[in-house]
């Protein structure tokens, strides 16, 4: 071996290094955004779980199918540890095979049309019907639930989201209060539209406030299809558990529905002061409605 060849390979050996290094950190810049892009927190202390407003938005859907349907807590921690081991809670048009969306759900399965499992709320709703399917599903371990439904090669894998699913699943079914948060970018604020918001909180919870186009919408607590359940029991910080499970809503998909402000039971996050999170309100905000406003 020449000498110019031994100098040239740890030459080599260190360009691969650097190289890997920048996809692994673009990568992570992708998927969870970078240290000053626009992001949501959920939990506190100790147990939190940073993400991006996409996957927020998603995380916010999955749950709201569950709850609608009358699905537990523990249903909605399994939904979203899954969506987080099969796609990151990104709604993702590659896969295996033909898999598909937030679950990796197959056409060729059985589990709808490309189209269908793209919209997120359909995949959603046929994760949990093959779910509720499962024999004691809510005592089973978080893995075992789920690979009954997902039939994956990994199936220890989901094991590892259980945490951040369970931090989410609080949040977001309204048990834990105020703890879920988002932070806007420095940019302006993307105008929103009334009757898309209304439609959206009408495919999530199953009722559709009253106000036409007006900017400003208010949501009655007990708003909810027949049939349906709000997530059980009651919460403190002032307001109930369905109350803030609407509140949490609205905040982790105000980036994608254009919300300006979200007020509950004497607290609001706004998109002004997002670095703040739930702050105290100014005025009165009554514990029997969420108030939202659209950007305009």
């Amino acid at each position: 071996m020449s000498e110019s060849t031994r100098l040239r390979r740890p030459r080599i050996a260190v360009a691969l290094a650097v190289l890997l290094a920048l996809v692994a950190y673009v990568v992570v810049q992708y998927v969870t955004g970078g240290k000053d892009a626009p992001h949501c927190v959920v939990g506190g202390g100790n147990s939190t779980y940073r993400f991006t407003p996409e996957q927020a938005s998603n995380a916010a859907t999955i749950s709201a199918v569950g709850t609608s349907r009358g699905m537990p807590e523990r249903a909605v921690t399994i939904a979203l540890a899954t969506a987080l081991q099969e796609s990151a809670l990104r709604n993702i048009r590659y896969g295996d095979r033909d898999s598909l969306g937030l679950f990796q759900q197959r056409p060729s399965q059985g589990w709808g049309t490309e189209k269908q499992i793209l919209d997120p709320v359909f995949s959603a709703g046929k994760f949990y019907d093959h779910l509720a399917k499962v024999p004691g599903y809510s005592r089973l371990p978080l893995t075992v639930a789920a690979q009954r439904v997902q039939r994956s090669g990994f199936p220890q894998a989901y094991a590892k989201h259980e945490p951040d699913a369970a931090l989410l699943a609080a949040a977001l079914t309204g048990r834990s209060p105020a703890s879920l948060t988002c932070t806007a970018g420095s940019g302006p604020v993307p105008a929103g539209d009334p009757a898309k918001v209304r439609a959206e909180l009408k495919r999530a919870f199953g009722a559709l406030p009253p106000g036409g186009a007006a900017p400003d919408i208010s949501v009655p607590v007990g708003a909810r299809a027949a049939g349906t359940a709000g997530p059980e029991g009651a919460t403190s910080a002032g307001g109930s558990r369905a109350g803030w499970e609407l509140a949490q809503w609205a905040v982790a998909r105000a980036d994608a529905l254009g919300l300006a402000e979200v007020s509950y039971a004497g607290r609001v996050w706004s998109v002004e002061r997002s670095e703040d999170g739930w702050r105290p309100a100014d005025g009165s905000s009554p514990a029997d409605e969420v108030r939202i406003r659209v950007a305009g």
